[in-house]
């Protein structure tokens, strides 16, 4: 396995925004949609970042027993500091996750990307190269469909950045860097980026100046380029974290951090707009200091939406009315743990894992395909810190 650190010597490279290649190239990737093979076993990629234990911080390595619902882990990988977010490249081929190179000034960390080359035969990680994020610690980052492209989200210094990529999966320094701003004297904090199903616009998710930035994007060319209109304003003080586009259907969902809510839009893709159709809350109690929301994922079948609640430790379960994109919630399920950052969905759509930041657990439920509703398994791992989970099938890709 890699170490887990970026060399010092590598931070002015990273802060001018070069990548740094690590290792040879490969083939040309084979850009196509992942998906389950007969069994549903998986590879899992799971990082884990904690201030407790740094040096539990990491990339693990599990493996996914479809049959029994179980993750067992198998190895770790390094090459980011304090990782936060994952992503997987179309192909299945390769995995990038973002994190700090190293603590500087008042200890917001040089963000970076590191890229990886995935072994299909035991699912290790082969460090590719590392390269800058043009941002303080960023929180979230995408693969365009296209497999062209990484878009990341910078949330300490508010801004995004697009960064194209190799034939061998590498990355290359950024072709897009854009910061966020506001008259009002709120501080940026840009939280998520997502790619519409035509892959021609983005729209990244500003906590700070309660927004949604929309960008139109040129996969051929890795760039973005504010939209007109630039945003779509939110409730005040709601804090607009993560989101989803539906794949098939013109609606966009997005999850409020600061107020608990999740807001359901009507995307017209012809034109880059959202339509604002209903927000209703993630609780099903009143709200209290304390509570906040954190994911937001769509279940494969494109009927169920599901929302991590911290604080009040549960996730979320809301259906979706294909006809007019409205959410009905359906049901809240403790997550068997205390602040469920992330989650996340099988390919299969039959098992839901919770990842439980501050008890350090990873949490299995079984999903109804019927009513959306979550049971409790029985399964459960003890893991530090875990930030986020990805799974990819390990055959039929």
């Amino acid at each position: 396995m890699i170490g887990s650190f970026v060399p010092r010597g590598l931070l002015s490279a990273l802060l001018a925004g070069v990548a740094i290649a690590l290792v040879p190239g490969g083939a040309p990737p084979r850009a196509a949609a992942l998906s389950p093979n007969g069994s549903g076993d998986c590879w899992v990629y799971l990082a884990s970042s904690s201030e407790e234990f740094p040096e539990q911080d990491g990339i693990h390595i599990l493996q996914w027993d479809h049959a029994a619902g179980k993750l067992t882990p198998v190895g770790r990988a390094g090459g980011v500091v304090r990782p936060i977010y994952l992503a997987l490249h179309p192909s299945g081929r390769f995995l990038y996750a973002v994190g700090n190179s190293l603590d500087v000034g008042d200890g917001d960390g040089a963000g970076v990307i590191a890229a990886y080359a995935i072994n299909p035969e035991d699912g290790s990680l082969r460090l590719l190269n590392v390269a800058s994020t043009r941002g303080a610690v960023p929180c979230h980052l995408v693969v365009d469909p296209a497999g062209r492209a990484v878009l990341v989200a910078n949330y300490t210094s508010g801004n995004v950045a697009s960064l194209p990529l190799g034939a061998d999966g590498s990355l290359r320094p950024a072709q897009s860097v854009f910061l966020h701003q506001a008259a009002t004297g709120q501080k940026a904090h840009a939280h998520s980026i997502n790619l519409s199903p035509g892959n021609c616009f983005a729209c990244a998710g500003e906590t700070g100046l309660d927004q949604l930035r929309l960008y139109r994007f040129d996969p051929a060319a890795a760039t973005l380029a504010p939209h007109d209109p630039a945003w779509t304003p939110t409730d005040p003080r709601s804090g607009p974290r993560h989101a989803v586009f539906h794949p098939q259907l013109p609606y966009f969902y997005v999850i409020h951090e600061t107020n608990c809510t999740v807001s359901a839009y009507r995307f017209h893709e012809d034109r880059g707009t959202l339509e604002l159709l209903q927000t209703l809350p993630t609780l099903p109690v009143p709200f209290q200091n304390g509570f906040s929301t954190a994911e937001l994922l769509l279940h494969p079948g494109g009927r169920f939406l599901y929302g991590s609640n911290r604080g009040h430790d549960t996730i979320a379960i809301l259906a979706i009315d294909p006809e007019t994109g409205r959410l009905t919630a359906v049901g809240h399920e403790p997550t068997r743990g205390k602040t469920p950052r992330n989650f996340g969905i099988d390919p299969r759509g039959e098992y839901l894992v919770a990842l439980n930041q501050e008890s350090h657990t990873v949490v299995t439920f079984r999903i109804d395909s019927q009513t959306g509703a979550l049971t409790a398994t029985g399964e459960s791992l003890e893991l530090t810190g875990p930030m986020c989970i990805k799974f990819l099938p390990r055959e039929g890709r």
